[in-house]
């Protein structure tokens, strides 16, 4: 972290950046691959120490997160930068956004180390079929080039019914261990133990994997990984891994440096700044701002203020959204809630969230989620 000075002369910095870069013509062009020590550097300099939290969070526990993907190009939210939280379910909101840049944000240091895992993944594995079978530890179907075309339920089935060879995952567990740290990212030996230990919790659990909670009963409505990629609340295949082309999407991302994950707190006084004064410098706007349920913990801390102050340093424009699964109670208010599912989704323009702010209502998070949401196709 930096000291006081330190920070005020960057968010000073920020300031004098927005004003000049929100004014300019935006980048809309791709952006360049980061080189690996830029890739160490963003990471290092931008987040913040790590805080617990009482999940594992391996995958998501949001049975309708793919419910959006419809609104999301009805709206065009597209390019930009992409914000998001969590696992894996971020890739499948990039692979339909197609931004320039995507930063993953999450107050758990194992969720980035989770990212630098799935990094490898995609660094390896140069199909669908291979990420699977490298993220299962089972081994590759037959004529890798075949199943480029087949639908993802045929690749969850192959993975459900090969059989389980030691020898094969650990060869898989092998390949990725080399592969983590090839980008410099700096790494302790705690760390590495804690990425072997996801890969472990993959293939012991296979697709039946579920989120997990720490101290509280796990719900009954938390889906599997094979639902979260092959339903999702979508009424047509959405996950990044419903098509080779949503995935390879994702992959090149992954392999220009480009998806970089970050320890921080939407609340905290550092990494959401820091992004927000790195993308003013390149004109890039933030396309879409993916909070999952975070923002109901922030009010619940009495820190949402400062959250809000974040997202208004944040580079944007009409068109940005921020994608929300609302859970509890405050998913009826949006709409039925389907049976066995724990949440909905939400979609909302960052300007009427913004307009919120400006009016000084903070009364609550459930008033927040229904002030002017788009509607769902």
């Amino acid at each position: 972290m930096k000291g006081p000075s330190q920070f005020f002369i960057l968010a000073l910095t920020g300031l004098l950046l927005a004003s000049c870069g929100r004014t300019g013509t935006p980048d809309s062009g791709p952006w360049p691959a980061l080189s690996d020590s830029a890739f160490a550097a963003l990471i290092s300099d931008f987040s913040e120490p790590g805080r617990y939290f009482d999940t594992d969070n391996l995958i998501s526990n949001e049975t309708t997160y793919l419910e959006v993907m419809g609104a999301l190009d009805r709206y065009g939210i597209s390019g930009g930068a992409y914000i998001g939280v969590g696992p894996d379910q971020n890739f499948s909101y990039i692979a339909r956004v197609r931004p320039q840049v995507a930063f993953i944000v999450d107050i758990r240091r194992d969720n980035l180390l989770q990212h630098l895992w799935f990094k490898a993944l995609f660094d390896e594995a140069a199909t669908r079929a291979e990420f699977l079978a490298l993220m299962y530890g089972k081994a590759m179907p037959d004529g890798p080039a075949e199943w480029r075309e087949r639908p993802l339920e045929a690749l969850t089935r192959y993975i459900d019914t090969v059989a389980m060879d030691p020898g094969v995952a650990r060869a898989a567990m092998e390949t990725v261990q080399l592969a983590i740290g090839r980008d410099g990212v700096a790494l302790s030996a705690d760390d590495r133990v804690t990425i072997l230990r996801v890969h472990q919790r993959f293939i012991a659990a296979g697709l039946d994997l579920r989120f997990r909670t720490h101290g509280r009963v796990s719900r009954s409505c938390y889906p599997t990984h094979r639902f979260l990629l092959t339903d999702g609340g979508s009424t047509e295949p959405a996950s990044y891994l419903a098509t080779e082309e949503a995935y390879q999407v994702v992959r090149r991302l992954q392999l220009d440096n480009l998806v970089i994950p970050l320890v921080g707190d939407l609340a905290g006084e550092h990494a959401l700044l820091a992004i927000a004064g790195y993308l003013d410098q390149r004109n890039t706007k933030v396309s879409a701002f993916y909070t999952s349920n975070v923002e109901f913990y922030l009010f619940d801390d009495g820190v949402y203020p400062a959250f809000a102050r974040n997202v208004e340093e944040l580079p944007t424009d009409t068109t940005s959204v921020i994608i929300r699964s609302v859970f509890r109670r405050g998913a009826a208010l949006i709409e039925p809630v389907t049976a066995g599912s724990c949440s909905v989704q939400s979609l909302q323009r960052i300007a009427a969230l913004t307009d919120w702010l400006a009016g000084d209502r903070f009364p609550s998070y459930y008033d927040l989620v229904r002030y002017h949401p788009l509607l769902l196709p």
